[in-house]
């Protein structure tokens, strides 16, 4: 029961509070006033740095009793909308005071973000229950919005006291008025029956949804937690399922479901007050402007040797790796990615390259999948023996009577990376289901009477084994089980075949016998003088964010010509040519321009990308000057050699101009 003592101290708190607000949100609480709809729930974004600036002991008290101070805030916010209204001419008639708004506090750049009261999810323990608490995950289920009573009035029949009641969210959401009259008279009332007044119910809009720590902070070894997230009025509808979330609120118990011969435990439950969506900052890393300042010098100095430059960055992907000099290069262009196009209807075409590697056990797929996975912020890592059709998309579970969809491997690396090893491992259903999510980048779901869409802009980098002993004299969707449609949406498959070369196992032995012997210190200076994962990192994120590189005349020439003579080809060879082909030159391209720095694509980028898509088995060999991927070392003179390419390619490419 409430004594007058902790009645004045509400009206104080209450005072204060709308004090900070009349001197900090006047114009956000006039908006809200000249608000046409009474009916509608509107947030006041209040940031905590600011209050604690103002005043500290109401701060403090904000963060250690949240429960208690939140409605005394929100009930400042009306009286508030009071102070606005008094001067009505400068409103205008259609201002009007409005009864739902709801305070919500921003931790963000407040000592609240300290590893106290910002923990991982894995790390929430019972001291962290009923103080402000932020969490930060990925939203890995989303719950129906429903409708939940949140305030009902009853009287009591004895001495006519009228009190409202409030649901207890941690016992089951339902209203369940007192044992005794709370009345504050001067005679204690013993009444012990009360009637609901008639139309004194309110209802609110309620949401439950589960987030999930990202798999990036965890150690080898160690499960991801969740934690399920109550959301009301404002907040529901706001996120879905693989979104990136920072949300603040109180942490809570439930008591688990009571069935029959089932103990019932108190599981940890977070009362959302404000939602924050992080998705536009999924890649966000912080590079300093010395950095930049780095990136800019090192391509001053290879002015003259762009290429050698290029090779340079490619070294430090997957260093432990001898060679494999177009495999390197075909993760960094995929990495980077090119340009989404959108056009006037609104149709888009994907940016991002997705990569199949096919070949034999032990030459390396998998440490460039993992390696990859590193150089992303955001990846998922799986195996297509391990993952159904539902963890790699989306799923339907039923969680208290209630079905939700709970998001996949794609959906959760949305805006990152998808790396799925044993790719020919999956079902022929479960590929079959990847294939909107590879080229529309979106998920459409119908499940359990649950129909929405759901994003999957993700770059999917596959690995895979070939069916028994590879023939190069059958296609690849024989050699590898894959359907032709599903191969043709991946922009590079590469082939790594083990195959007896005399000159490339003396050149490989060697390599690995000086990392264990007596030449050790010279390879350790190699390594000193390669880019570390953090700078390629950084670079990487650098590159996709502030270039958009577009083509250049000599650029479309040799990529039209070059797609005219594959589409020829085709004619006499089993290889699919399509125009997804040209798409995915165009995207090499502009991701070999950002490789290099630039912001147009020249002949250069477009003779990158045409001996890209030539090292891929899935088109014919126009240019039989590539071999095996397998094989591919760094030269010593890129620039030189590139010379000699890039002449075989015009020539060859000079026959469909001179046909035209």
């Amino acid at each position: 029961m409430t004594g007058p003592d902790d009645v004045e101290d509400e009206q104080q708190q209450i005072g204060a509070f709308a004090r900070f607000l009349i001197s900090h949100h006047a114009p956000l609480l006039r908006s809200i006033v000249l608000s046409p709809d009474p009916n509608l729930h509107y947030p006041l974004l209040v940031d905590f740095a600011e209050l604690l600036d103002f005043d500290p002991p109401l701060a403090h008290l904000l963060f250690s009793r949240p429960t208690c101070l939140l409605p005394l805030f929100d009930e400042a916010a009306r009286r508030c909308q009071d102070v606005i209204l008094e001067n009505p001419d400068d409103l205008g008639h259609k201002a009007s005071k409005k009864y739902h708004v709801h305070v919500r506090i921003n931790v963000g750049g407040s000592p609240l973000e300290s590893p106290e009261t910002f923990p991982s999810i894995g790390r929430i323990r019972v001291k962290h229950r009923g103080i402000l608490l932020t969490l930060k995950g990925t939203v890995i289920r989303s719950g129906a919005i429903k409708m939940i009573e949140w305030e009902q009035l009853y009287e009591c029949r004895r001495c006519k006291h009228r009190f409202k009641v409030h649901p207890e969210l941690e016992a089951g959401k339902s209203i369940k008025p007192p044992t005794s009259c709370p009345s504050r008279g001067s005679k204690t009332c013993e009444g012990t029956y009360f009637v609901p007044i008639e139309d004194s119910k309110v209802c609110h809009d309620y949401q439950e949804i589960k987030i999930q720590e990202s798999t990036q902070l965890l150690g080898v070894g160690s499960i991801p937690r969740s934690i399920p997230v109550i959301l009301m009025n404002d907040l529901v509808d706001m996120v879905k399922a693989g979104d990136d979330v920072i949300i603040t609120g109180v942490l809570s118990a439930k008591w688990s479901s009571d069935l029959k011969d089932v103990r019932c435990d108190l599981d940890p439950i977070l009362i959302a007050n404000y939602v924050r969506r992080t998705n536009e900052l999924k890649s966000e890393i912080d590079i300093p402007d010395d950095v930049i300042k780095k990136f800019e010098q090192f391509w001053l100095y290879y002015k003259t040797a762009p290429l050698r430059g290029r090779n340079a960055i490619l070294q430090g992907i997957c260093p432990q790796v001898f060679g494999l000099f177009t495999v390197k290069l075909a993760v960094a262009l995929t990495l980077i990615g090119g340009v989404q196009h959108v056009d006037a209807s609104g149709t888009k075409i994907r940016g991002e390259s997705h990569l199949l590697l096919v070949g034999d056990p032990g030459t390396g797929k998998s440490q460039f999948l993992k390696f990859a996975a590193k150089l992303s912020n955001r990846s998922v890592i799986t195996t297509g023996l391990g993952s159904t059709s539902a963890g790699l998309t989306v799923t339907a579970v039923k969680d208290g009577g209630e079905w939700m969809l709970e998001a996949g491997a794609l959906v959760l690396a949305d805006g990152g990376l998808c790396c799925i090893d044993e790719f020919d491992s999956m079902r022929e259903h479960d590929r079959a289901t990847i294939h909107e999510a590879m080229e529309q980048q979106t998920i459409s779901v119908a499940k359990a009477g649950l129909v929405t869409t759901l994003s999957t802009r993700t770059i999917v980098f596959g690995a895979t084994n070939p069916k028994g002993q590879y023939d190069p004299n059958q296609v690849l969707s024989v050699n590898t089980t894959l359907s032709g449609p599903l191969l043709s949406r991946f922009d590079i498959v590469l082939v790594l075949l083990d195959t007896k070369n005399p000159e490339w196992d003396a050149i490989v032995s060697s390599h690995i016998l000086a990392m264990n012997g007596e030449q050790r210190s010279k390879n350790d200076d190699f390594l000193d003088n390669i880019w570390s994962i953090v700078m390629l990192r950084r670079y990487i994120h650098y590159v996709k964010q502030h270039f958009k590189p577009v083509l250049t005349k000599e650029s479309e020439r040799v990529i039209s010509s070059y797609y005219q003579l594959q589409r020829r080809s085709a004619i006499h060879n089993a290889a699919r040519t399509t125009v997804r082909m040209l798409e995915s030159l165009i995207r090499l391209a502009q991701a070999h321009a950002r490789l290099m720095f630039r912001n147009e694509v020249t002949q250069l980028d477009a003779v990158a990308a045409i001996l890209c898509i030539e090292s891929s088995m899935t088109t014919s060999a126009i240019v039989d000057s590539v071999g095996n991927a397998l094989h591919s070392n760094f030269t010593d003179n890129p620039d030189g050699e590139y010379a000699k390419q890039e002449k075989l390619i015009l020539e060859k490419l000079q026959v469909i101009e001179e046909f035209q």
